[in-house]
Order: C-alpha cells, then structure tokens, then sequence
C-alpha cells in the first residue's frame, strides 16, 4: 500500500476509533454496565442488537463503543508518557554526550533487554489492577525505542551549521535542544509516537485479559475477550467483535504511521514512487 493510501485508509480506521470513544454517550444504543437483562442472555447478532448480547444480557456494541474510551484513553496517555521519558532522555543523551550519554545508552539496552509486557505485568502486580495502575504501568515500559530514535537523530544534527551559529549567539545548551534541535526530530518520533499507541492498545488488551487491567463490570475490549473465552464456541460474536475492534484500530494506527513516515520523509516517498 503505497504512502497516501496508508495515510487515508489508516487515518480514517483512527478516526472512527476516536469518533465512538468520543460519542459513545450519543451512539451507544444502551448503558453499557446498568442495561442488563438475563432475559436476552446470549441473543446472536440481530436487528434490536447488531453485535448480540452478552451473558448477563448486555449489548456488545454499547460495550464495544464504551470500551474505545478506555483503550484510547491508555494508548494515548502512556504514549505522552513514553515520549516525554523517551525523547527527554535521549535528547539530552545526545546532545550532551560523556557519562550522561553511556548511562542512558546503558539503560536503555537494558530496558530494550526486558519484554515490556513482562516488565507492566511486574508492575501491575505491584499496583494492582486498574485504569492508572495501567497507564502507569505502560508509561514506563516503552520509552526505550522513543529515547533511542532521539539519540540517533541528535547525533546526526548537533554538528550542522545552524547549532553551531546558535551557540556563537549565546544560546543555552537547553535552548538550543528543544528551540533547534528538537523541532528538526518531530518526523520520526511522531511515527515511533504512532506505532507505539498500537503497541500499548495490544499491551491494555493483553494485561486485561489475564485479569490485570480495568476492573469488570466496566467494559474494555481485553476484559470483554476475558469474558468471552469460556463461550467461543458456543456465542462466538462475543469474542469476535471486541477482537475486531482491536484489529482495526491497531491496523489504523499501523497504517497512519506508515503514511505518515512516507509524508514526513520525502526520500522514503521517492524511493517507494
């Protein structure tokens, strides 16, 4: 799929993930934890639910719809999260060199070394089970690849001409790296930025599912996927759906940070053309 392809096919999956976060309350058809009714338990996709019903009666779209909030909600904030460590760190490693430089450098290798999903499940064992448990958690297990973007992108610029005239002007070290360095790097991280809210979205789905995300009755789509796994054989829609939901997202923002690599990169675009 070429880049503008990606960019509109991505964007648009994105942005009808963001337009149900933000409308459920409008288009959600029922309440998503109070509406329930053992009376249609289990009912197959129909025209009263196109997405069927749950076990205790609950409509799985209203579900799925109240759920985008919660997994956009933890892609976006530990996403804020991730970068601001990310790109602070790697930014000031770069710039500044010498023993701060070997010390990031170091961790981060380190941090790259432990799978960040192991590293959230330690911490949420920690923490406990919950919204901020979790955004916390993914906040502070993936920074590593924004931090390392950063350093290489740093290194590659702190020599050109512009950075030196800024330091015959007088300009601070910290000036210089977030008023000349630092907007000449946005391209990359934005994409890394991107991609990593697909990551944490699978990671929010992954923990909820093994019980240690957003506490049950409230909905996300990996506690609806935990709820759902003794009847996949017998009411499949109730897997299928939050399982679509993930894979469409995720696609979205896989596809929106491809397009958007090809756009902020006029090489990639010529290469590929």
């Amino acid at each position: 799929m070429k880049g503008g392809s990606s960019l509109w096919v991505g964007g648009g999956l994105v942005a009808i993930a963001i337009s149900s976060a933000v409308l459920a309350p409008w288009i959600a058809l029922t309440d998503p934890v109070l509406d329930a009714n053992l009376m249609n338990a289990e009912i197959a996709p129909c025209w009263e639910f196109p997405f069927g019903t749950d076990a205790q009666g609950r409509d799985i779209y209203s579900r799925i719809v109240w759920g985008a909030r919660v997994s956009l909600s933890v892609g976006i904030i530990s996403q804020i999260c991730n970068s601001l460590i990310g790109v602070t760190l790697g930014l000031t490693a770069g710039y500044w060199g010498g023993w701060w430089d070997d010390l990031v450098s170091g961790l981060t290798n380190l941090m790259l070394a432990i799978p960040s999903l192991v590293f959230a499940l330690a911490i949420m064992a920690i923490l406990g089970p919950g919204l901020v448990s979790l955004v916390i958690a993914l906040g502070l297990t993936s920074w590593s690849y924004s931090c390392r973007i950063a350093r290489a992108q740093v290194l590659s610029l702190k020599s050109q001409g512009y950075i030196q005239a800024a330091r015959i002007l007088g300009y601070g070290d910290l000036r210089i790296m977030f008023t000349q360095v630092l907007p000449n790097i946005l391209g990359p991280l934005i994409v890394i930025a991107t991609l990593g809210m697909g990551g944490a979205i699978l990671s929010e789905a992954a923990l909820s599912f093994l019980g240690l995300g957003i506490r049950p009755p409230f909905p996300s789509w990996g506690s609806m996927l935990s709820e759902a796994r003794d009847q996949i054989t017998t009411a499949p829609w109730l897997s299928v759906f939050p399982g679509l939901a993930i894979f469409f997202t995720v696609l979205g923002l896989n596809l929106l940070g491809d397009g958007l690599r090809d756009y902020l990169d006029p090489q990639s675009t010529t290469r590929r053309g």
